[in-house]
């Protein structure tokens, strides 16, 4: 099982990691006000990096507010999202959006994230079983 925290080892820290989810996306889920990138990472965990930038949402308070949510999101779903880079791109409007609002947002997003990605070991070892016992 995952462990339920934010630690150092589960964040996008260096620009060469951001570079490497922004130039080769094996996953791209948009959403109201907002752009999942994702990428395989090779680790037996998630890692997340989040862009959201003066531009996009003024105010410093709704800034660190979105990081908190986005972050805490996040963290309550890690266990699904094992094995990919994540970065969150905020555009404009995101700002407004109600907190009850952000967290459901998230939810779907995070569940289509899932969906979308990319499963060929298991597809492979499901037709192998299937043709054997057919």
């Amino acid at each position: 099982m995952v462990s339920q925290d934010f630690s150092r080892d589960k964040r996008l820290l260096t620009p060469r990691h951001f570079k490497a989810v922004f130039d080769s996306p094996t996953g791209k889920v948009p959403g109201k006000n907002l752009l999942i990138l994702a990428r395989e990472n090779g680790l037996d965990l998630p890692r997340l990096g989040l862009v959201i930038g003066k531009k996009s949402v003024k105010l410093s308070v709704q800034r660190n507010r979105l990081k908190r949510l986005m972050r805490d999101s996040f963290r309550r779903n890690q266990q699904s999202l094992a094995g990919l880079d994540i970065v969150i791109v905020a555009r404009k409007g995101l700002g407004d959006v109600e907190n009850p609002e952000l967290h459901q947002h998230f939810g779907k997003l995070w569940k289509r994230l899932v969906r979308s990605r990319p499963s060929p070991a298991v597809t492979a070892d499901t037709a192998g079983v299937d043709s054997h016992n057919a």
